[in-house]
Parts: C-alpha cells; sequence; structure tokens
C-alpha cells in the first residue's frame, strides 16, 4: 500500500509540474539526466590500465560543439584545443595547449598521443568511445565512478 501510494505522490508531481519529466518510478528534473547521446559536454576517461589514473586523477574532456573546442585535464595537467566532427568522425587539432605540471609516474605524452591518433567516435551504452578506423583507444563516460575501476583487456 505504501509503494502504490508513493508512485501515486510522484506521478501527481511529474503530471503537475513540467519542468520534471518520469523515469521509471521516479520524478526527475532533465539537466539531472545524463546525455549518452551527443557528444557535447564534460566526460571522464574509463581507466583502462593503472597508468591511465597513476597520479590519482582522471582524466576529462569538455567538448562544445557550438565552438568546436574542447577543455579538460589530461590526468595531470589542463589542456585545451580545438576539433572537428561529422556523424562519425572526430579529429583533435594537433595543437593541444597544456599546463607544464610534472608528472612524475604518468605518461601524458602517451595520452595526449592517443587523442591526436582519434578519428572516429562512436556511443557505447552510452560510453563515448574514441577511435582509431576501428581500433578502440580510449572510453569515456558521464560521470566518473567514484571508486577507480581498471578493466582488464
Amino acid at each position: 500500500m505504501k509503494t502504490f501510494i508513493l508512485l501515486a505522490v510522484i506521478h501527481l508531481l511529474c503530471a503537475g509540474n513540467t519542468k520534471y519529466i518520469r523515469t521509471g518510478d521516479n520524478c526527475t528534473h532533465p539537466s539531472v539526466i545524463a546525455d549518452t547521446a551527443t557528444l557535447n559536454g564534460q566526460w571522464y576517461l574509463q581507466p583502462m590500465l593503472p597508468a591511465d589514473t597513476a597520479l590519482g586523477k582522471i582524466p576529462v574532456l569538455n567538448f562544445n560543439l557550438a565552438t568546436g573546442n574542447f577543455s579538460g585535464n589530461t590526468g595531470c595537467n589542463n589542456m585545451r584545443g580545438s576539433f572537428q566532427k561529422t556523424d562519425t568522425s572526430l579529429v583533435f587539432n594537433q595543437y593541444i595547449a597544456t599546463t607544464k605540471m610534472a608528472c612524475t609516474g604518468y605518461n601524458e605524452a602517451a595520452f595526449v598521443k592517443n587523442l591526436l591518433g582519434t578519428n572516429k567516435y562512436k556511443f557505447d551504452n552510452g560510453d563515448l568511445v574514441l577511435l582509431f578506423d576501428a581500433t578502440e583507444l580510449s572510453r569515456w563516460v558521464r560521470k566518473p565512478d567514484k571508486k577507480i575501476k581498471i578493466n582488464k583487456a
């Protein structure tokens, strides 16, 4: 009975307030729902190797489709640059500006080289996958895990 009353209240709140939408049994503001079908916005690296988070910081990419620019963090240094995209192609401009902090124990050059090697992208179950042709280079998610997980290949 309690469940029925709770669902009825949620339904009434959602139905009576056009600023909220119903997602399953919840009433959610649209800004809370992660957009997993567009490149635009912030993405966090899903680490594949322990070296991807050697400094304990998860790399971030923030795409701005309106300007064709991106910003973020390599896992050590802040970075920014530009990109070009079509429906499935994505190419980072070779001139990526970064801050110059020392990254002891972290191969930042390999991270940047991976970005520069990207020529395609796709979405896979809400993940952004950066590719070189059909080879997966990196996988990105909208929200980072609180506990860093390392995927074993």
